[in-house]
């Protein structure tokens, strides 16, 4: 049994890309769902992908209601662009929305760490650098997102431990709210 699994993300863009394995299939993917009146995005898990990863649990996607849009000052889409504000997430067809900011918490000023808790109720860490971000239990990693290499064909991958799958859309959740508010240049 395999004690990790890569998956390469294609689309430089936190609000649209694609994610496959090493074997080329496509795993996850980011999009937007609507526009109208404020930005819906949608993150998708594929079923084959599940299907070859039977310790894959909980939800198979996840959407991000974002807030009305205001100029912003820090985006990376240009002074006085109008950029999303935070909003919630839902979990499949869920009926229990959870804030954009509660799974980005920060625990101390200044700290570039942000945490979650889970479903589950357990608290998870992803440690943020630039390059790098590391998702821990407190003493378990249990996924690490990294830019590539400027030669490889792919714009970042992740590795996820086998005790990751459990929580592997929560995972991806996570990952994808953290990009996102890096891009919009959130707090």
């Amino acid at each position: 049994m395999t004690d990790s699994f890569v998956l390469h993300q294609y689309g430089a863009d936190a609000f649209n890309a694609r994610y496959q394995d090493q074997d080329g299939r496509a795993a996850f993917s980011v999009s937007p769902a609507s526009h109208n009146p404020n930005l819906i995005v949608k993150l998708s898990r594929e079923a084959l992908w599940s299907q070859h990863h039977p310790g894959t649990m909980g939800p198979d996607a996840a959407y991000f209601y974002f807030g009305p849009s205001r100029p912003s000052y820090s985006s990376v889409y240009g002074a006085g662009t109008p950029t999303p504000t935070p909003g919630f997430i839902v979990y499949g067809n869920n009926r229990n929305s959870i804030p954009m900011g509660h799974l980005r918490r920060q625990n101390r000023e200044g700290s570039p760490s942000r945490y979650f808790t889970a479903q589950s109720g357990r608290d998870y860490k992803w440690k943020i650098t630039a390059q790098r971000m590391e998702l821990t239990d407190g003493r378990t990693t249990l996924a690490i997102w990294e830019l590539s290499q400027p030669h490889e064909p792919f714009d970042a991958r992740i590795t996820i431990k086998q005790a990751g799958l459990a929580l592997v859309t929560e995972i991806m959740t996570t990952l994808t709210i953290n990009r996102m508010s890096e891009n919009l240049g959130w707090a």
